[in-house]
């Protein structure tokens, strides 16, 4: 059973005002605009600067990178035109590197995936959410028309835009969903 809660604050005059609990009716309301905020292009969200090498850098090189920068998992090749070659993703490091005696020395080229899926950028955030449910992806590259790689969507931005869509009925909602309130807050 959804919470039914109101916070309540005075009026210039002294009166009191209520904004609006929330509710079954809320609750619907979100899920029905929903659909239409995933239908957005990807270019509306917040995208992520790639962390980004050529060809022929060093595994070596591609994980101090990971460290250096501390924002990122993975790796995305690109040539000198900016076209997306391939990609060393956290789950290659760690199932191919770690633990094992590889030549760190070797060109990013001997592990990266080739050919990656890519999202255009004139694409719905739709099918940024099902390819991430789908193949289990957690950094989308977005790629414009000329395939240049232009930034990179992980499920936090995704997770962002919809929260921002939002905020009066998320700042509304209580720690777990279905938590009744004995009093109110405040009181």
């Amino acid at each position: 059973m959804p919470l039914n809660r109101c916070r309540c604050s005075r009026g210039s005059r002294g009166e009191r005002s209520t904004l609006s609990p929330v509710t079954d009716l809320t609750e619907r309301a979100v899920a029905s605009r929903v659909p239409n905020l995933i239908d957005e292009k990807l270019k509306a969200l917040s995208r992520r600067e790639p962390l980004t090498v050529r060809p022929g850098t060093s595994l070596a090189d591609c994980l101090a990178l990971i460290r250096r920068t501390g924002i990122a998992d993975s790796v995305f090749v690109t040539d000198a035109e900016g076209h997306l070659r391939g990609v060393l993703t956290e789950r290659d490091i760690f199932g191919k590197l770690i633990g094992t005696k590889a030549d760190l020395g070797q060109p990013v080229e001997s592990l990266m995936v080739e050919h990656p899926f890519t999202l255009n950028v004139e694409e719905p955030i739709r099918h940024a959410i099902e390819l991430m449910q789908t193949g289990r992806y957690r950094n989308v590259p977005l790629v414009d028309d000329d395939v240049c790689l232009v930034g990179v969507v992980r499920p936090v931005d995704i997770l962002s835009f919809l929260a921002e869509a939002f905020p009066e009925e998320l700042l509304n909602l209580p720690p777990r969903p279905h938590q009744q309130m004995v009093a109110s807050e405040g009181a």
